[in-house]
């Protein structure tokens, strides 16, 4: 099976999905309406195009449609990421994240963590 980028509002829709597991379109709508307006015939056809690309899968239960991400959080994130990296970045992960630093928007907590994360890696490969 190839994978498939979600769109941004197909995103939206499983971010929703990935936070609060099985929903209802209403549930989903009213959570992206938080943040944007958006009608609920668009997200109900959004949400029935997913499930065509087997984004998402349904479950009925007495009428009652819920869905829930078929896609994994961590697989769609790392797969958005490529895709950017390559596109934006030539590829460069470093690139990425001098870009990110060189901003001056990173926080000292945020340093520490990227630090911690760095010395696991160079752990991990030093055992190799």
């Amino acid at each position: 099976m190839s994978y498939t980028l979600p769109t941004d509002s197909e995103l939206e829709i499983l971010q929703v999905l990935w936070a609060n597991g099985l929903c209802t379109v209403r549930f989903v709508n009213d959570k992206i309406n938080e943040h944007r307006e958006v009608g609920y015939t668009s997200t109900l056809k959004t949400m029935q195009l997913m499930m065509d690309k087997n984004m998402l899968d349904r479950v009925i239960e007495e009428r009652t449609h819920y869905y829930k991400a078929a896609l994994a959080e961590e697989t769609t994130q790392k797969s958005l990421l490529d895709e950017f990296v390559a596109s934006t970045f030539r590829g460069s992960a470093s690139s990425l994240v001098l870009r990110m630093l060189g901003d001056g928007d990173t926080n000292l907590d945020e340093i520490q963590k990227i630090k911690a994360i760095i010395s696991e890696f160079e752990n991990q490969n030093q055992n190799l």
